[in-house]
């Protein structure tokens, strides 16, 4: 598993009884994940925490939280904001912090311009990432609200001004158009939903979606192309499915390249165990090691 262990902002605490405990800077928040099958004993630190989320039977949820509107989170030289969100969520996903260490690191060590394509781009994070690193980047997400927290988040981290263009769309129909235009990028990243919604009502389902569009994002690859990123949070595609459909998509035909998958997790600090957060898949054109 590859862990991203080099957070200061952030940390799992303790996780127990379908729950994890975590800091977010300054905050302790409790969230349910389902990966937390087990039931261990819990500490104090549960009985003090700022804000938790609690699902409701009837589907969704709600926050119980004596926190700010919004604040702000620090990962190396990127930044953003967090505030919660229905759903559970805070606007960030920490443990994609070793894949943002990966894409920063192979584009700095190109010696070259690198455009990037990142479709779900959610709030921006593997998009600072590369932009940091010295790259043009296309932002392409459905949401107008996240399309705008990512360019918030980019103000925050003294990027506004880098080469980022932002787009609300339809990913699958981005991708379509852009292969007409006949446009091509060096590096590619994938961060689909399980399930979702594009701007005009779109129905987008992981099973029935991704291979096809997998297949043509693969064909706006360059002819010297850095790598080819592919995320996943659906339990039922393992990273060995997700390589699969690498090798017979992006890596078809090509000479040079390398596949790696794994889960990707996070440090518990209560028990020193990984706790498993996702999956991630990974064409490259000259393998790196994961720093």
């Amino acid at each position: 598993m590859r862990e991203a262990s080099k957070w200061k902002d952030y940390a799992i605490l303790d996780t127990s009884d379908g729950k994890k405990l975590e800091r977010w800077v300054d905050y302790t928040l409790i969230r349910p994940d389902p990966q937390v099958i087990w039931n261990t004993p819990r500490g104090t630190a549960w009985q003090h925490a700022d804000g938790q989320y609690f699902r409701s039977k009837q589907g969704g949820g709600h926050w119980e939280a004596n926190l700010p509107a919004k604040w702000a989170i620090s990962y190396g030289p990127l930044h953003f904001w967090l505030k919660p969100m229905g759903f559970k969520h805070t606007g960030l996903f920490p443990e994609q912090a070793v894949n943002w260490d990966f894409m920063r690191s192979t584009i700095q060590r190109a010696g070259r311009p690198i455009s990037v394509l990142n479709l779900f781009a959610y709030t921006g994070g593997a998009t600072l990432a590369c932009a940091e690193a010295g790259a043009h980047v296309v932002h392409v997400d459905a949401s107008k609200g996240m399309v705008n927290w990512a360019k918030e988040n980019a103000a925050l981290s003294g990027l506004k001004e880098h080469p980022i263009r932002y787009l609300v769309d339809d990913c699958a129909k981005f991708v379509s158009r852009e292969i007409r235009r006949g446009h091509h990028y060096d590096a590619i990243i994938m961060d689909p939903p399980s399930y979702g919604r594009g701007p005009s009502g779109e129905i987008w389902k992981l099973e029935e979606t991704l291979f096809p569009l997998l297949a043509q994002a693969a064909q706006l690859l360059s002819e010297d192309p850095l790598f080819f990123v592919l995320n996943s949070y659906t339990t039922g595609l393992s990273p060995s499915v997700m390589a699969y459909m690498l090798g017979v998509t992006v890596a078809k035909g090509r000479k040079k390249g390398h596949i790696s998958a794994d889960e990707i997790g996070l440090p518990v600090k209560e028990t020193g165990l990984t706790l498993p957060c996702g999956a991630t898949a990974i064409w490259e054109a000259k393998p790196l090691e994961f720093k």
